[in-house]
């Protein structure tokens, strides 16, 4: 189970960590500590150094709620940090974190490696072909509605399986397009209640029929330090236990902000099945 990115084969039968790097003054955990570029060039350094596989980039906030940020502020909140990170760490694999094809695109063109959408293409009409064309992998994400209004919509007759059609459909038409190299995301905490998220990681193992690879995004987030009964600060040990089970069900990435504590379950977990 292997992804092209820019030439490079990343083989995903042994689970990789994604690094995440907000650029957004009002993301739910680390919103606006990556105020400048030297910051985030430290961020990236140590991420890398802590065994990062990918680096994910984005300056859109997707967190419930989320304000509307313009396509041109989206760019201007990217497209340097992209160019300087690419400069510093050459080798560097990036993915962009959007739902907007203009933003995929000259992400890419300065560059990017994969484009991570949370909509699956339901948001802009042109990512998919745009990725196609782009021909690099494509993230593509289970959620209903925009990030404004997804928590209205957690209406599901039977969870597991809307989600399974859901990706079915859209895998069906990124093959359409061409595109090679999909990996789906399930989306914890988009359009999904707290019961909802732990009924959809309770039955993980069942995205295995898609065959495709799977991430897992459930770091700090809310499905956890609710549980908890504390915060998002305070959720890396909880982030940890739920990383480890999701790679027991099948994740092959996972999309984290504490990436030293990721590798180590991933160097973990493969100790056990190697057993």
């Amino acid at each position: 189970m292997t992804i092209n990115c820019n030439g490079q084969l990343i083989d995903l039968s042994t689970p990789k960590v994604m690094g995440i790097v907000n650029l957004t003054p009002n993301s739910f955990y680390d919103g606006g500590k990556l105020s400048d570029e030297k910051s985030v060039l430290l961020q990236v350094e140590k991420m890398l150094a802590d065994g990062a596989t990918f680096i994910d980039v984005g300056g859109y906030s997707s967190k419930p709620n989320a304000e509307f940020v313009s396509e041109e502020e989206e760019l201007q909140r990217v497209i340097p940090i992209i160019q300087s990170v690419v400069k510093e760490f050459p080798k560097v694999v990036l993915s962009i974190d959007t739902f907007r094809s203009q933003v995929a695109k000259q992400s890419v063109e300065n560059g990017v490696a994969i484009v991570n959408d949370i909509s699956a293409g339901s948001l802009d009409e042109n990512m998919m072909r745009t990725v196609a064309q782009l021909r690099v992998p494509y993230i593509m994400m289970h959620m209903k509605g925009t990030p404004k209004t997804m928590q209205s919509l957690a209406q599901y007759d039977d969870l597991v399986k809307e989600i399974l059609f859901y990706f079915s459909e859209k895998i069906a038409i990124a093959r359409s397009f061409g595109i090679s190299d999909v990996i789906v995301d399930p989306g914890f905490g988009f359009a999904k209640t707290l019961e909802q998220n732990f009924e959809l990681l309770n039955k993980l193992e069942l995205f295995k029929m898609l065959d495709l690879p799977l991430l897992v995004g459930v770091s700090r987030k809310s499905m956890i330090y609710k549980i908890l009964e504390t915060d998002a600060e305070h959720a890396l040990n909880g982030t940890t236990s739920l990383n480890t089970i999701s790679l027991m069900k099948g994740a092959k990435i996972l999309r984290v902000h504490d990436v030293k504590e990721a590798v180590e379950c991933v160097q973990l977990y493969q100790k056990l099945i190697s057993k």
